[in-house]
């Protein structure tokens, strides 16, 4: 019979340690390349990964970038409200904000619009009082959108309420969450625009520019802001579309309150790449994109945008 060689158990023991603090090296390396990040220049860094934001929970005031990543498989946004108090908790929003919103789409998508103002007329009195200060347009799978939006202090909820394809809220399925912004304010200011679009209830988009292939910067001004049709504003979304899109079926796809509006699957043909959700009225918001050559439009998540002047298309050459 063979004879067990006798371990030696302090060698033993240091070689366990090496061997965890290896583990643990690596399993920290893993986590700082997946974690969102939040650097010195304040670009904040957004990851979706289902129906979530990854990102940092205290910002800074005044301007910061945002990078969203879009790693999902829908398409998604972010908007920026700010509330009314500091004291609005999560059950406000879980359990008082959500389920008018809920019933509303459910009656619309049950062909019951009078039951369905009632549910919406159900929404706690201080939402009235929310404040928007931006974010992104609609950002397709696997796209990265780039906005430059101005805070100030106090409470926000980061929300995305495109509909799953069941017609629920993304926001209903946890796609929100609350960020502080503190009295700290950043030393970031916008670089000028290669664009500018204004955008008014009454003008639509005042946008006469002939963007080039590459790197793009677009400066949106909110002449005014007021709520449409849909309880909401106007805002602006960059879509590239081919042959296959048909405009018509994404102007009724943008407005949330028809029953497959905003709603997973997107009309056929279209990339979106972003752009700046709902400002306060004399707001301003900077977004930016790489643009190949292609057909490519704007428009507002607002009922019947080219109605209202809130749809424009371009070409973008190679130069």
């Amino acid at each position: 019979m063979k004879t067990l060689k006798k371990i030696n158990y302090p060698y033993f023991g240091i070689i366990l340690i090496i061997l965890f603090t290896i583990a643990c090296k690596a399993d920290k390396k893993q986590n700082e390349q997946t974690e969102p990040e939040k650097n010195e220049n304040n670009v904040i860094e957004v990851i979706t990964r289902s129906m979530d934001f990854q990102t940092a929970d205290t910002l800074k005031s005044g301007w910061n970038t945002f990078v969203y990543k879009n790693l999902s498989g829908e398409v998604h946004f972010f908007l920026m409200d700010k509330l009314p108090s500091d004291s609005i908790v999560e059950s406000d929003i879980n359990d008082h904000l959500m389920p008018p919103f809920d019933d509303g789409m459910k009656y619309l998508i049950e062909g019951k619009p009078d039951s369905a103002m009632t549910a919406f007329g159900n929404m706690p009195a201080w939402f009235n009082d929310v404040k928007r200060y931006g974010g992104t347009g609609l950002i397709s799978p696997g796209k990265t959108a780039v906005s430059s939006i101005n805070l100030t202090p106090g409470k926000y909820m980061m929300e995305c309420y495109v509909k799953a394809a069941n017609g629920e809220w993304h926001s209903s399925h946890g796609m929100w969450k609350f960020i502080t912004v503190i009295d700290e304010t950043t030393k970031f200011s916008p670089n000028e625009a290669d664009h500018t679009i204004s955008v008014s209830s009454t003008e639509g988009y005042v946008f006469d520019a002939q963007p080039k292939s590459g790197k793009n910067r677009f400066k949106v001004n909110f002449i005014d802001q007021v709520p449409h049709e849909h309880f909401s504003g106007h805002d602006v979304n960059l879509i590239k579309y081919d042959a296959s899109a048909n405009i018509d079926s994404l102007v009724y796809w943008m407005n949330w309150m028809n029953p497959t509006g905003l709603r997973t699957p997107t009309p056929t043909g279209f990339t979106f790449l972003g752009g700046m959700n709902n400002c306060e009225a004399g707001e301003t918001g900077y977004f930016e994109v790489d643009l190949e050559s292609g057909n490519y439009l704007l428009i507002s998540e607002t009922p019947k945008a080219n109605e209202k002047g809130m749809l424009k298309t371009f070409v973008v050459n190679d130069n």
